[in-house]
Parts: C-alpha cells; structure tokens; sequence
C-alpha cells in the first residue's frame, strides 16, 4: 500500500465512478482500476460495491477513507513546509462572517498586502458554522467566526467586541413598538442558518414574545442593510457595521440588552497543522488591528 494507490481510492470515493475519477486525475480509466484492484489485492478486501451507476463504499471502504484523506493531508503539510520560505509568498485561503469582511478585514488585508506581496490570498465568506467545518477540513488555513470557538482541534484568539443593535427603518420608535405591533415594523431580516447572530436573534425575539414575527432570509450582509433600510424589515447587526447608515438617518438603532447585545469575534485555525510562513503573518496583522 502506498500513497498514489490511497489517492486514488480516495478520488474514486469521492467521484462515485471509475470514469470520473480517471478525468479529475488526468489518467485513463484503466490505469485507476489498476490501482484499485492492486490496494485491494494487498490488503485483502473489498473497497467498493461495483454496479453499471458507478461505485459505491463498502463498510471496510468507509473506514479507510479517512485514513486516505489523512495521508494526503500530510504529505501536502510535508511540500509545505520543504519549500516554505522565510518570506511569505504562495496561497492563503482565509474564512470571514460577512460581517468581518465587511468592517474588520479590510485594514487587515491592507497591511498584509503591503507588507507581503507575494501572497495570493483568497477570503471565503459564510455562516460561523460553515467556515469552522471549512477550517476542520483543512479548506481553509483560518476563519473569523464568533466566539467562542469550543473545540478540541481548534486554537482560537479574540479580534474584536461587537456590540450587537437593533436596527430599524428610521419610523420605529423602539422595541416597545414591535411588542405592540411588530407588522408596523415589518418582517425580521436574518442570515441563513448557521449564523451566531440569528442564533442571538431568536433569543431577541424570544425573550420579547415576537416568535411568531415572519421571517426573510438573506446570504449577503449588504442586502440585509438595504431592506432595512428600505423598510422591508428589522435585524440585529453589530453597530460598528451600519454606522454610516445611522449617522445618515437612514437606520435607527436600538439598545438591546447586555446578555444579547455583546458578541466576540475570533480568529480560529487547526491545532495540528503546519502553520506556514504567510499564515504566521497573516496572524501577526491580525492581532496588530485586534481591538
């Protein structure tokens, strides 16, 4: 058993077909069923079930997998770390909430990129719960997601405080309103699911007996700021974010209380893996623009 036979069955695991795979790994077809047949043969069992649909795990299949995707892990992390350089350069894939991308990693981005040209880096934005399983993958090197992150292959550090508020169309008056006529208000804005700051949001609501409030869900932070400013609805969103649109008149925002208004913001990364010389620096930024 070796690693170009692993990679393969983890490419056939994946793709679900002999064919697929031989065209995701630029070889013929033959030559994956070669090493199939060959990981099979040395250790003495069947991986996949075989039908004319494709391929599918057997149970000692399932059980290997994550061995396979293992191995390829490390010997990524070994090419990373014989050709890291003092000086940062190569890939940085990096994970923020829309949020983050939005207020706090711009002046990051700007001192990194000043400081380390060379790095091509990639900002991928989605809930908490989204970027966190990206970064167990190994998708991502790193995430800003809200705090706190409690788990046990993952080191975390706080980036910001955010105080989260109630804003509104600039007409409501405050959350006595919405108890008393929530429709004057309209619908409640949030994230999709996965998203601490819905989770905070039901609690809102919860707490101020508005559970039966209808709902609009929405996958961008800018489009939320602009319904609500358009008076289509109301959300929780951190001040700092609609700042301008509350200066402006645009937005009214609201005091919510301690218990839900405060939010943490951190920056989290696997425990175990190798961290390169742009993640280090990237790090480093980081925590010189940490409130």
């Amino acid at each position: 058993m070796n690693s170009i036979e692993l990679g393969v069955f983890a490419a056939v695991a994946e793709a679900g077909a002999i064919g697929r795979a031989a065209q995701q790994l630029n070889t013929v077809q033959s030559n994956v069923t070669q090493r199939v047949r060959a990981l099979e043969d040395k250790l003495g069992v069947t991986l996949f079930h075989r039908s004319k649909q494709g391929v599918t795990l057997t149970t000692v299949g399932e059980r290997l997998l994550p061995y396979a995707r293992r191995v390829a892990e490390l010997l990524e992390e070994a090419r990373l770390v014989a050709c890291d350089d003092v000086v940062p350069g190569g890939a940085l894939r990096i994970g923020a909430m829309e949020t983050v991308a939005a207020l706090r990693l711009p002046p990051i981005l700007a001192t990194y990129s000043a400081r380390y040209p060379d790095v091509s880096v990639t900002i991928a934005t989605g809930t908490t719960e989204a970027l966190v399983a990206r970064v167990l993958e190994r998708e991502l090197e790193g995430a800003f997601v809200a705090g706190p992150a409690q788990h046990a292959e993952l080191a975390s550090f706080k980036v910001a405080r955010e105080e989260l508020v109630l804003a509104t169309s600039p007409r409501v008056s405050g959350v006595a309103e919405l108890r008393r006529d929530h429709r004057a208000a309209g619908k409640v804005i949030v994230f999709r699911a996965g998203c601490s700051y819905r989770q905070r949001t039901d609690e809102f609501l919860a707490r101020e007996g508005l559970v039966s409030v209808p709902r609009m869900e929405m996958g961008t932070l800018d489009g939320i700021v602009g319904c609500v400013t358009a008076g289509v609805g109301f959300a929780l969103l951190p001040r700092a974010v609609i700042a301008g649109a509350i200066s402006d008149g645009r937005i009214r925002a609201h005091q919510l209380p301690d218990e839900i208004a405060y939010a943490e913001t951190v920056f989290v990364q696997r425990r175990d893996t190798f961290v390169t010389a742009a993640l280090r620096c990237f790090v480093e930024c980081t925590t010189d623009h940490s409130a």
